[in-house]
């Protein structure tokens, strides 16, 4: 069976592994083709760890709308948007406000998706025999100001209302937390249905591993174009021309020319985040804390700590700011973590789309073409998941979860 028989997977950031994964389990020939090494590159390599199971709201809402500028960088928040990219920015911001007035059907839509999440994760560990990057043991929220108390009494109740369940944070969590911080104002949740990976590249390379141990290839090229050629896909490659049987686009922020071909629209913006590590540093706790009042998630990962913020909109080439690394280092100073000019850092462009819904399916037109595209934050919360219903899309079955609203003629 040669190349011309294989299903091409375009990406091999953790939604492309995880597709490359459940299509071999399956059967299916598959070529895994990235320009870098499964996990190393995009967002992949650098997220949170954290499984937001939580997370069943899409973020485009009324209160963010006319609120956002609270947020923003330049006042002390995580947000920084493009002004002098404004008339390329603006009609994606348009449809994000359009979202906006959409958020209950959008969440309808999406938290069918994201509720399973730390049990597909679960389930498809184990089955790749690396069930030892998995911990389900939840994680907290807390609030370190006076209002911290009415901010997670209203935080429960929005919980409550989504279907998620929330407890008091474990007052031992709490006094670790403040006492690291140097307060004694503090109020918190604990999410126990959520749960965090050790290690996000180690993740891709387990699925890339037990992919290739059931005859996938993994193809160290970048793929420049799409085209069809008789019943088959021509990828042009900066190796040459290969000719397969399917393809499926996850290529993250790289994704929407690759789709153009065949008449989609993909509004993709990279919307960039940042990590600090502190290499040998102990955990407050076995889970993530999340510290509402500064947009920080600080995960437990193997032999270190990983702090993730900002939501920055650029393009994916753009220099790192490096006002950002050094206000997430001072900041964690200040919540009591030992911090140097020292740490390891890293930023890498998060593929979002205006409504914060993925664009899952099929293109128009017949050809054998498949995506999985814009994750946003949630791109290894949503992995396993959106990988059966690939499977399901290229297999020709009724996928577990309708994925009518997540196809890409939405945008036009």
């Amino acid at each position: 069976m040669g190349e011309q028989d294989s299903v091409a997977v375009i990406g091999a950031g953790v939604v492309g592994c995880a597709i490359a994964w459940s299509l071999t389990r399956e059967g299916w020939p598959v070529m895994l083709a990235d320009p870098a090494e499964p996990g190393s590159g995009g967002a992949s390599f650098g997220n949170a760890g954290h499984l937001g199971a939580e997370l069943v709201e899409p973020l485009p809402s009324p209160a963010l709308l006319f609120g956002f500028w609270r947020q923003l960088f330049v006042f002390g928040g995580a947000l920084d948007l493009p002004w002098r990219r404004l008339p390329q920015f603006a009609p994606w911001a348009w449809r994000f406000a359009a979202a906006a007035f959409r958020q209950r059907a959008n969440t309808r839509q999406f938290a069918p998706l994201v509720r399973p999440a730390a049990a597909a994760w679960e389930r498809t560990l184990r089955e790749v025999g690396s069930r030892a990057l998995l911990r389900r043991n939840g994680h907290h929220q807390v609030w370190l100001t006076p209002a911290g108390a009415r901010k997670a009494a209203a935080e429960a109740r929005r919980m409550e209302r989504l279907g998620v369940p929330t407890a008091p944070a474990p007052p031992e969590l709490l006094h670790a937390v403040a006492r690291a911080a140097g307060t004694g104002t503090i109020a918190g949740l604990e999410f126990p249905d959520t749960g965090h990976v050790l290690d996000p590249r180690g993740v891709c390379e387990a699925l890339a591993r037990a992919a290739v141990a059931r005859g996938a290839s993994v193809r160290r090229l970048r793929v420049l174009e799409l085209a069809p050629c008789g019943d088959r896909i021509e990828l042009r490659t900066d190796a040459g021309t290969l000719t397969v049987s399917a393809a499926i686009v996850c290529a993250g922020v790289w994704s929407a020319p690759l789709l153009a071909h065949f008449g989609l629209r993909a509004p993709l913006e990279a919307v960039r985040g940042y990590h600090v590590e502190l290499p040998g540093h102990a955990p407050l706790a076995d889970a993530p804390v999340v510290y509402m009042d500064d947009d920080i998630v600080v995960t437990p990962l193997a032999s270190r700590l990983r702090a993730t913020s900002y939501m920055e909109f650029s393009v994916p080439e753009a220099a790192p700011d490096p006002r950002k690394p050094a206000r997430l280092a001072a900041t964690l100073r200040r919540l009591g973590y030992r911090c140097d000019s020292g740490n390891s850092g890293w930023v890498g462009p998060r593929p979002v789309l205006p409504d914060y819904l993925p664009g899952i399916g099929r293109v128009p037109g017949g050809a054998r073409v498949f995506y999985a595209i814009g994750h946003h934050h949630l791109g290894l919360t949503l992995a396993p998941v959106t990988a059966e219903l690939i499977v399901a899309l290229v297999a020709g079955r009724e996928p577990e979860h309708d994925v009518r609203g997540f196809d890409l003629r939405r945008f036009g």
